[in-house]
């Protein structure tokens, strides 16, 4: 791969691990965010990672790595169980589940300050973990096809906004220290860039059509798991209504056609 290709790939992948700095500082300038708005962009990007995953990436790699069919969907599924296996060992939850709703305020009364900044500080740390694998799928895309990258680098980009809010709300609202909650925020993002530079040192030395198909379909399988388990879901938790099903069918309309367009 051309040397531009590889800059490419990591400037995409960049500006999405940069984007929790957006949902920082609506945690810090936001007092109740609406949830119609962030249930949409999570669906959102749900409908372009699903559409990319199955229209794009596992297609290429069974069509240019040789590893047919059984091979391509033994490494799609590895994909998903491993970012199972990530989420079951380091869970993390946003703004607007369980103990956090967005439709009450951030700063509430009676609970312990120290708590609710460790809140803040476990969330960081299960999101920057959770955020490296994305980090490696964008560059993968974007090393494939360019238009792919920019697709999954905008959708995770859309969803890391409200993963930025989940580190940042409860870090200001304990702490009153802007410039801390925006940096917590913002750290998080970093190892999405890490996880794109790994990808290139790592991965580069041994690029080969059977090397690329199978982290296109690993990518894939990362992706819909993504998808169903976190985006969906918290989504629907987010708003009752039917943002969350219209984003996906915008998400999969606005890919449809901009692949279309592009071709």
């Amino acid at each position: 791969m051309a040397e531009p290709h590889v800059l490419q790939a990591l400037t995409i992948t960049t500006l999405a691990g940069l984007s929790t700095g957006i949902g920082s500082v609506l945690g810090i300038f936001s007092k109740r965010p609406s949830p119609l708005f962030l249930s949409f962009t999570l669906g959102f990007s749900a409908g372009v990672m699903i559409f990319v995953a199955f229209a794009e990436l596992v297609p290429t790699a069974i069509a240019t790595s040789g590893l047919g069919f059984l091979g391509v969907y033994s490494a799609f599924f590895t994909g998903m169980v491993s970012y199972f296996l990530i989420d079951l060992l380091i869970p993390h939850e946003y703004i607007g589940q369980h103990d956090h709703p967005l439709d009450s305020p951030l700063a509430l009364e009676g609970v312990d300050a120290r708590a609710m900044e460790r809140t803040g500080l476990l969330v960081m740390l299960g999101i920057t973990i959770h955020n490296f694998p994305e980090g490696m799928g964008t560059f993968v895309g974007a090393m494939e096809d360019i238009r792919v990258g920019i697709a999954l680098g905008v959708a995770i980009a859309l969803h890391n906004i409200p993963e930025g809010l989940a580190i940042s709300a409860p870090v200001y609202f304990t702490t009153g220290s802007r410039k801390k909650a925006f940096f917590w925020s913002l750290f998080s993002g970093m190892s999405e860039i890490a996880g794109g530079v790994i990808a290139a040192a790592f991965l580069l030395p041994f690029l080969s059509p059977a090397v690329m198909g199978f982290a296109l379909a690993l990518v894939g399988g990362v992706m819909v798991s993504i998808s169903l388990d976190e985006l969906i879901p918290v989504a629907k938790s987010m708003a009752s209504e039917h943002g969350p099903i219209l984003g996906v069918i915008s998400g999969m309309v606005v890919m449809g056609l901009s692949l279309w367009l592009l071709k």
